[in-house]
Parts: structure tokens; C-alpha cells; sequence
């Protein structure tokens, strides 16, 4: 194997990396817009994750036919460091995104609670009855 293509490779699994640094980064600004309220910044976030999430499947893609295409006998040699580094941010992606799961969970389920509780809420004006004078009350059913 020719040593541009070794290099090239390298590029391919450092650009790698910086995605999956990149889309961490993402989740983490997404709990932190969640935390906070604000519903632009969560949509911001929302669709960069799209963006390289889009990037690493292709990038991924790309990788599995240069595999294809090569012959079984070349091995590919890439540095322990950047595999290691690699392991890191894919590991630490993954427990990431299982906090933002829950979070997504249990924010839909907050959010189910409200609406059932509000689609509960039955408010009518009643009249009082009586000797005393008619006014209106409210009155809610929960």
C-alpha cells in the first residue's frame, strides 16, 4: 500500500473524529437548550445533529467501499492513537446519547402529563342559586 494512501486513510478517520466531537458537542448543547427552555437553540441543534449524523454516514459509506476495493491482503495501518482517540469520543457519544434519550423521554412524558392534565380542565361559568342575588362563579372539574 502506497503511503498517500495511508495518509489518506488517516485524514478519513481524523476527519472521523472531529464528527463524532462535533456531534457530542451537539448533544450537549441540545440538554443545555432543553434545560434552559429555549426552543431555537434546541431546533439549532436539531438540525446540525441531522447535518453530521448525514456526514458520518457517508463518511462511513465512503470507508466501507474503499474497504471493498482494496485487496484483503493490504492491511491498513493506522496510528494506535488515533484509533485510541477514536474509541474515547465513540464511547463517550454513546453515553451521550443515552442521556439525551432519557431526557427526550421524560421530557415527552412531562410534556403528555400536562396535556392530560389540561385536556381535563373543564371551566364553566355557573350561576349560584338561592334566595341570595344570581352572580356567576367558576368552576373548574378535575
Amino acid at each position: 500500500m502506497r503511503v498517500a494512501d495511508v495518509e489518506e486513510k488517516t485524514g478519513k478517520l481524523g476527519v472521523y473524529l472531529e464528527l463524532l466531537l462535533s456531534l457530542a458537542s451537539e448533544l450537549e448543547r441540545a440538554m443545555e437548550a432543553i434545560a434552559r427552555n429555549s426552543l431555537s437553540e434546541f431546533t439549532d441543534s436539531v438540525a446540525n445533529q441531522e447535518a453530521l449524523s448525514g456526514q458520518l454516514v457517508a463518511l462511513g459509506r465512503a470507508a466501507g467501499e474503499q474497504v471493498r476495493d482494496d485487496s484483503m491482503s493490504t492491511a491498513v495501518h493506522i496510528d494506535a492513537d488515533l484509533a485510541q482517540q477514536i474509541r474515547q469520543a465513540s464511547t463517550s457519544l454513546q453515553s451521550l446519547n443515552r442521556q439525551y434519550a432519557a431526557l427526550l423521554q421524560h421530557s415527552g412524558h412531562s410534556i403528555e402529563l400536562m396535556v392530560s392534565l389540561l385536556s381535563s380542565f373543564k371551566g364553566q361559568l355557573q350561576e349560584a342559586s338561592g334566595a341570595r342575588l344570581k352572580h356567576q362563579t367558576w368552576s373548574c372539574q378535575m
